[in-house]
């Protein structure tokens, strides 16, 4: 089942067609998106998501997005969404037509079931590979225009990293920086525990800023956790407590094995993490 809402508040059939083949989305992967989880009704961490979709519109020039708007049509979708309890709202926004400055940004929401592979990681855990990403930790700030921590629809690289993990028997990828710090996942953030604190990478070495990894924290900390943002070695993975990969569809999710060897046994900390995360929301 799929629900698309317009920012008029209309509704839209999902097997029907809307974008222009002009449209610099699709042309150039010109726009930015988010996806927000809903549970029982309730999107989780929608004030964070939207102001992401405004940082990552303004980093590409888009217009400011209106805001109230895109959360009347996330509402729209859950009013008239009757699937199963849990499901992704995607947010899509692109600039409009190659050429055709008349042509007004296209803007959707899209509602759509989490795929079984998805709900079985988060119970089962993960097999991971680390890929080179090709830049070092600094390549935001020297280079602010490759939109690093813009959510873009640019997103080849990422599928091409997640089949190349596939190739290597895999279910996903941490990317690492040419100095051989963690980066983040294609569609994730990377989490890793030792002892009793929660470590992720900087936002500003070029990843995007999780909002999944910021509710994570949040709940870590309530429960007695120490949480810090700070460089990662690929070879602390190796020794950590847990590893984990944490993005709104996925929760948290267990890496059980990166590059071919097993990590250490982390089923107690994800289930303690899982817990003190789906409290928040309860």
């Amino acid at each position: 089942m799929r629900v698309l809402a317009f920012l008029d508040g209309t509704l839209g059939d999902p097997a029907q067609p809307y974008v222009r083949v002009d449209n610099t989305g699709v042309l150039r992967g010109d726009g930015v998106f988010e996806t927000v989880l809903v549970v029982d009704g309730k999107p989780r961490e929608l004030g964070p998501h939207l102001d992401r979709l405004a940082r990552s519109a303004a980093l590409l020039d888009l217009p400011e997005p209106d805001l109230e708007a895109w959360e009347r049509a996330v509402q729209t979708v859950i009013d008239n969404w009757r699937g199963p309890s849990e499901i992704a709202v995607k947010l899509v926004y692109t600039r409009g037509a190659e050429g055709d400055p008349d042509v007004e940004p296209l803007c959707y929401a899209l509602g759509m079931e989490i795929d079984e592979k998805i709900k079985r990681a988060r119970a089962e855990g993960i097999a991971a590979v680390t890929l080179d990403r090709g830049f070092g930790p600094d390549i935001a700030e020297r280079a602010p225009w490759l939109l690093l921590g813009a959510k873009t629809l640019s997103y080849a690289v990422n599928m091409a990293a997640l089949r190349e993990a596939e190739r290597r028997g895999a279910q996903d990828v941490i990317f690492t920086a040419t100095d051989g710090s963690v980066l983040e996942g294609p569609t994730s953030t990377v989490l890793m525990a030792k002892g009793r604190t929660l470590y992720t990478p900087p936002p500003n070495i070029g990843i995007l800023p999780g909002t999944t990894q910021r509710s994570v924290f949040r709940a870590a900390q309530k429960a007695g956790w120490t949480v810090k943002s700070e460089p990662i070695s690929a070879d602390e993975l190796v020794s950590a407590d847990g590893v984990f990969l944490a993005s709104s569809v996925r929760k948290v999710t267990r890496v059980h094995t990166l590059n071919g060897k097993p990590l250490a046994d982390s089923r107690d900390i994800h289930a303690e993490l899982c817990e003190a995360y789906e409290a928040q929301y309860a």
